[in-house]
Order: structure tokens, then C-alpha cells, then sequence
């Protein structure tokens, strides 16, 4: 399952996508529409925003603003920014492997499976983007 922060940051990121033609969107205005609450928000973009997936304008007619396409934002991009690995095991994850100790991965069983369920969804999260959670 993908956590709560990862869900209002899809969330967050598709209403964005909506309004990309409108210029910054506030924190607030996000959070009223979307029902999450502003501090975690706050946080999460950040985060976003750090990874050089948005950027911000103080003041005046500021707020977040997309700093790539949304199009160009993979869903599993976004997935691995706030929540971390994609796979189910850490011996099984591309960006995050992690060995584990009492196991030999070559005759584990489940590592195979796992492996094969973290190509499963990545075929799909690598192939959609922002704006087809936006325009769906």
C-alpha cells in the first residue's frame, strides 16, 4: 500500500496539473480543494520541491508551480520520493536493494516473486504520468 502522504501528494499534484495554466497555486487553495491538511501539505511539497519536481514564488501571486511538465512526472517518480521503494522486499528493489540477511537470493523463492510483482508495477507506474492521473 502506498502511505497517506504519497495519496494527498498524487492528489495534490493532480489538481495542480488541472490549474498548470493558471500560474502558482497557494498552499492553501490546494488543501481547501483537496481536503488535506495544510501542515502535511506543506511538508510534502517540500519534498516535492526538493527533488526539483516544483518550485515556488513567494509573495504576490505566488504559491507552487510545476518545475517539469507533468507529463513528464512518472507516477513511480513520485511513489520513490515519498514513500521510497516501490518493491515489497528490500532485496527485490532496484533503488533501494537491500540484502537480506538470512536468506541466498539466488534459491529464494519469494525474492523471485517479489522481483516479479516490482516489474509488474512498474510497467504500469513507469508509463503514467501526472497527467494521467489529472486527466483520467
Amino acid at each position: 500500500m502506498i502511505s497517506k502522504k504519497t495519496q494527498y501528494g498524487l492528489k495534490a499534484l493532480s489538481f495542480m496539473a488541472q490549474r498548470e495554466q493558471q500560474g502558482p497555486i497557494l498552499i492553501a487553495e490546494i488543501s481547501s480543494e483537496k481536503n488535506i491538511p495544510i501542515k502535511f501539505l506543506e511538508a510534502i511539497l517540500l519534498d516535492l520541491k526538493k527533488a526539483g519536481l516544483l518550485d515556488s514564488k513567494k509573495g504576490k501571486g505566488g504559491g507552487y508551480y510545476f518545475a517539469i511538465p507533468p507529463a513528464g512526472i512518472k507516477v513511480a517518480t513520485v511513489i520513490r520520493i515519498l514513500d521510497g521503494p516501490i518493491a515489497l522486499l528490500p532485496c527485490a528493489s532496484l533503488n533501494f536493494y537491500k540484502k537480506c540477511e538470512d536468506c541466498d537470493e539466488i534459491t529464494c523463492g519469494l525474492n523471485h516473486i517479489m522481483k516479479e510483482v516490482r516489474d509488474a508495477s512498474l510497467s504500469i507506474l513507469e508509463n503514467r504520468t501526472i497527467t494521467d492521473i489529472a486527466f483520467t
